[in-house]
């Protein structure tokens, strides 16, 4: 039986790309440990950093032949530990400043079928206003948002650089806050 905890880390996605589940193991192993203390400092939820890390896990398993790791296992993982973060965190974001509108702007009693369809007229809104980007702004939002594949995966899946990854998302990010806080003000009134 081999021992895969003396592999080196390239050794291991070399075997990984091939299905070996027991260099899959062994990484998890040698991983999951540090990735979750890290996404668990940043997030301050254990739920939601073990999702980190199990969706990590499964992406590279998934994944295993199309990842381009040779040298830096830990920074790829780290990389990608980082990625999930920020999404949960800028999805935690969202959703707090939702809450907090529907907070400040409601005075009355909402029923729960009046707060369902407020709900799917303003994802409707949003989905329209998401719609309005230009295409590969869109594209690369969409992406990142509703596929959650981070900077990197956006850029080798639409063969572009990752700063111009991060520059149509930081766009899309603005024109979209703009048109939302118009969106809101109409809508919560």
């Amino acid at each position: 039986m081999l021992l895969y905890n003396k592999h080196s880390d390239s050794e291991l996605m070399a075997l990984l790309r091939l299905g070996n589940r027991a260099a899959y193991t062994e990484i998890y192993k040698r991983y999951t440990g540090i990735l979750y203390s890290h996404a668990y400092a940043k997030l301050q939820d254990r739920e939601e950093a073990r999702d980190a890390i199990q969706e990590l896990f499964t992406v590279l398993w998934v994944k295993r032949q199309e990842i381009a790791i040779d040298t830096n296992l830990a920074g790829y993982l780290y990389s990608a530990v980082r990625n999930r973060v920020l999404n949960t965190i800028s999805h935690k974001r969202v959703a707090s400043i939702y809450v907090s509108q529907q907070e400040i702007n409601s005075n009355e009693f909402v029923s729960a079928t009046d707060h369902l369809v407020r709900e799917k007229e303003l994802a409707s809104l949003i989905e329209k206003e998401i719609s309005c980007l230009p295409l590969k702004m869109r594209e690369v939002f969409e992406l990142s948002r509703k596929n959650n594949l981070s900077r990197k995966e956006i850029a080798s899946q639409l063969n572009l650089s990752e700063k111009t990854v991060k520059n149509q998302i930081n766009s899309a990010l603005k024109v979209l806050r703009v048109k939302m806080e118009n969106i809101f003000t109409v809508f919560l009134f």
